[in-house]
Parts: structure tokens; sequence; C-alpha cells
């Protein structure tokens, strides 16, 4: 039986120590990555079009994280009888630096941070910053084997160009379709206004993006979304926050009415873990002037270490870099 936190050294509780994502070891020299998942934070919010302040959202998830970090040896759930990451080496190497005003180098810097830990052979989940920092993300895989990007969000986010602008928040999707290294999109959640006219759905639809509602997912059911999904392929998650219902997650810049709830998102994602290999994610938008009770940044940090969880559950501890 492995051994608590409790069993000797320190408590180590939430409130204390400094704020590592769920406490793990930080990693300064990105050349010496050693461990299963690294997690990198982009704290660039100069994409929005509306509210800003998800510059700090890596912070914020960091802090939220701690709650779920001392004590046990891995996490132990009891409906699936299951001790989620048990063994699972989790660093954090700290944010990738931002430029203030220049979006270009600011994402370049990104998309180095994911490179360093896809050459380490860790799993890189990203902690945005605004949805714009999805790009930086995907161009790093331009080296690895073909991927399936599947998006939760409210927002279609395909917007090519406007007003000069092609790297906003509103854009991401429509530049990973555009990447050959992506061989599909199936886009999760998507209603409401957005900055995607209906020419941007037309167009990721002749790309072959298959673009579900919340109320067509909630008809569906978890295996009918999934059953649409290529099987046995390499999945890069893009979480927005902003695809939850604000009722659980009003911290972020653009709340949309008629989201999900949490194991809606976390039951497809680990649907996903068993139908191919996930192998990165980001999660953005989190905007922590917006999340007074702080509700927003706990779910981020709890979705995505259960994330972690089910890959690693079903995966082993091994993330092969598969090169083109």
């Amino acid at each position: 039986m492995a051994a608590h936190g409790y069993d000797n050294g320190r408590l180590n509780l939430p409130f204390v120590g400094i704020s590592t994502f769920a406490k793990s070891p930080y990693v300064e020299n990105w050349d010496q990555i050693a461990a299963d998942v690294a997690i990198l934070g982009a704290p660039f919010d100069f994409g929005t079009q509306w509210r800003s302040g998800a510059r700090f959202g890596p912070r914020s998830i960091r802090e939220a994280s701690t709650l779920f970090a001392f004590g046990h040896a891995g996490a132990y759930d009891h409906e699936d009888d299951v001790t989620y990451l048990e063994g699972v080496r989790i660093v954090d190497i700290g944010d990738a630096d931002i430029i203030h005003t220049d979006t270009i180098s600011s994402h370049a810097n990104i998309e180095i941070g994911v490179r360093k830990i896809l050459a380490a052979g860790a799993l890189p989940v990203v902690l945005g910053g605004d949805h714009s920092i999805n790009i930086p993300c995907i161009n790093a895989f331009s080296d690895q084997a073909p991927i399936h990007l599947v998006q939760f969000d409210a927002h279609l986010d395909f917007v090519d160009e406007r007003h000069g602008v092609r790297y906003g928040h509103g854009s991401p999707m429509r530049r990973a379709s555009e990447k050959p290294w992506v061989t599909g999109m199936t886009q999760l959640g998507i209603r409401n206004v957005s900055s995607t006219a209906k020419e941007g759905y037309d167009h990721a639809r002749a790309q072959g993006s298959d673009i579900l509602s919340v109320r067509q997912i909630r008809n569906l059911g978890v295996e009918g979304v999934l059953n649409r999904i290529p099987a046995g392929e390499r999945y890069y998650l893009s979480i927005d926050i902003d695809g939850f219902d604000p009722s659980i997650a009003p911290g972020t810049g653009t709340p949309s009415h008629g989201g999900f709830i949490y194991y809606e998102v976390l039951e497809l994602i680990a649907g996903l873990a068993k139908r191919g290999t996930i192998v990165g994610v980001d999660l953005v938008e989190v905007a922590p002037d917006y999340d007074h009770t702080g509700t927003t940044a706990i779910l981020a940090a709890q979705l995505l270490l259960n994330t972690i969880g089910r890959i690693f559950a079903v995966s082993g501890r091994a993330v092969v870099k598969i090169s083109r």
C-alpha cells in the first residue's frame, strides 16, 4: 500500500508553501524536464475582445490546485474504484515569458515551452491565458504525429481575420484548421452569440469539423458523442472555461448561459482517454477578477487533475513522442 504524506514529514496544508500546480516540483531549466506531465503557464490575454484578465488565470489555477495536493498518494475514486494519479510524475515549469503588446513574440515563447515539454516525452498541460494561446500550442506539434483537436467551448473561435487581427481569441480553431498535422476537429458546447459569423461555421463544416451544442450533446449522450469522434487517434484537448455554465464558472471574460456541468465534460474526457491517446491539453480563459468565490479556478484545477488521472489510468506512465 502506498504511503501517504500524512504518515511522516510536513502536513503541507493548501495555504502554506509556494503555489506550483498541485504543489508539484518546480523545474526552471526547460532542458531538464524529467516527468510524465509538465505544466506550463501562458499568462497572455492581449487577444481578448471584451473583458480582459485571463493573464492572471495560471496563477489562480495553481493556487486553487493546492486544495487537491496534500496528504494522499494519488486520488482514490470510490465510484470507479481506481486511485488516480498514483505514481504520475508532475512538474511545473513556470510561465512562458510574455512581452506586453507583442503577440508574436509572446506566442513564440509559449510555443518554445510546449516544444520543450514534447521533446522531454512529457504531456504538455498549458494554463491560459486567453484562447489565442492555443495557436502556439498547436504550432508546437508540427514535428509530431497528426492530432485530432477536441474543443470544449461556448464559441466556435473560427474567425479568419478581422481588421487585420489573425491571432486573437476568436481565431485559434481557424488557425488550427490550416495545419496539416491537425487531421480533424470536434467542437463541443458551441452556443449563443460569438465573434464567428455564419461563414465561419460554413467554412468549419467544409473543413470537416463536427460542431455540437450542449443541447445536442445531451440528446446524444456521452457514448453518442464519442462515437462521432474518430477512434484510435491522438487527441489534443482545448478547454475554454466558458464552455461550462456561468452558474459554476462565472470567472471568465465571455460567459455564456446554457453551458456544460462538470461531469458532462469529465465523462467525455474519460471516454476520449479510452478511445485514443490524449497528447496535449490547454485550459484557457479563467479570469479571477470575475471569480469572486474562486469557484472557476477550483473547477479548472479539479478538471485538469482528473483529466491527467484519466489519461494515465489508461495509458500508463509513458507518453511516447512520435515523430512525423
